[in-house]
């Protein structure tokens, strides 16, 4: 996302706060995004004739006041005179950028008269074909391992671990199928195991000067060295443990409210990896992370 200030223009605060959170979430500058002069229902019918005419819509949310999504969706929050616009993250969702009223950063979705919701979506739902060309290989190390055996509990940093297949690292709350996110089917995957890169976290700076430590970011494994982001539908080893990426471990409002404020906002598209095990082994800190499908094309991950 981008940091967007409100417009300046006569047209409803409401309006040009819409306008601000397209942009952002777009990362599209301001300027070369619709402000119409109109009232917030007859602008949303000008954004979504633009969005068109680039392949993306403009959906409604059925049920805004609970909705969850683990990407952007705009909110428009019942005021005591004009309704408030904002930028939505996460499942569950909190807010990340607010033009109209900067205090309500970080504030989750689930405490906020929420009256509307919409998401940009592309009208095409098509995936991109994958690439036959060879993939990179990629190699980094484990920095620090951590495991909390409830959900919500303190992370307990570990020199090692056992990683059992289908279910995480001995010892933490997803093996144990108890983590606030444990899906009520087994079936589901993308759940085992977290990873960050100890980079990110480095480089992380909250509100106020804060900073969040490796093992405050509730991740397993805290690597150096490697592209976790690149690793989606890719397998990979972490010492002789095997895992494939299904998908980013994107923050939310509850990371959020058990580190400091500004921790979802500060971790878009930076929060790691979240990943299968497929065979059991052993873990350590120092172990090599790299990955094992580097001839040939991307496989399916299962």
């Amino acid at each position: 996302m981008i940091d967007v200030e409100l417009p300046d223009s006569a047209a409803p605060a409401a309006v040009r706060s819409f306008t601000a959170c397209l942009a952002s979430a777009l990362e599209t500058p301001v300027d070369q995004v619709p402000l119409p002069d109109a009232d917030l229902r007859g602008a949303v019918a000008h954004w979504r004739s633009w969005l068109a005419g680039r392949g993306t819509g403009l959906v409604p949310i059925a049920a805004p006041a609970t909705f969850n999504w683990p990407g952007y969706w705009v909110a428009v929050l019942d005021g005591e005179a004009d309704p408030t616009v904002v930028l939505m993250f996460g499942t569950p969702s909190g807010v990340v950028l607010s033009p109209q009223d900067p205090g309500l950063l970080g504030a989750a979705s689930a405490a906020l008269p929420v009256r509307q919701g919409y998401v940009v979506a592309g009208l095409d739902p098509a995936l991109l074909p994958s690439t036959s060309s060879p993939l990179p290989h990629l190699r980094g190390t484990v920095e620090l391992l951590a495991l909390a055996g409830e959900a919500t509990a303190p992370m307990r940093v570990v020199e090692a671990a056992t990683a059992l297949a289908g279910r995480g690292l001995e010892g933490d709350r997803y093996a144990a199928r108890a983590g606030t996110f444990t899906p009520a089917d087994p079936t589901v995957r993308g759940y085992d195991l977290t990873l960050v890169e100890a980079e990110v976290l480095d480089d992380l700076g909250l509100p106020g000067g804060g900073t969040l430590g490796y093992a405050e970011a509730r991740r397993n494994v805290v690597t150096r060295g490697i592209d976790l982001n690149a690793l989606v539908g890719r397998r990979f080893r972490i010492g002789d443990v095997e895992c494939v990426g299904q998908r980013l471990c994107e923050p939310c409002t509850h990371l959020e409210r058990l580190t400091a404020p500004g921790t979802l906002r500060a971790l878009i598209h930076r929060g790691g990896l979240r990943a299968d095990v497929l065979t059991d082994g052993r873990v350590e800190v120092g172990s090599v992370v790299e990955t094992v499908d580097d001839e040939g094309a991307r496989p399916t991950a299962p």
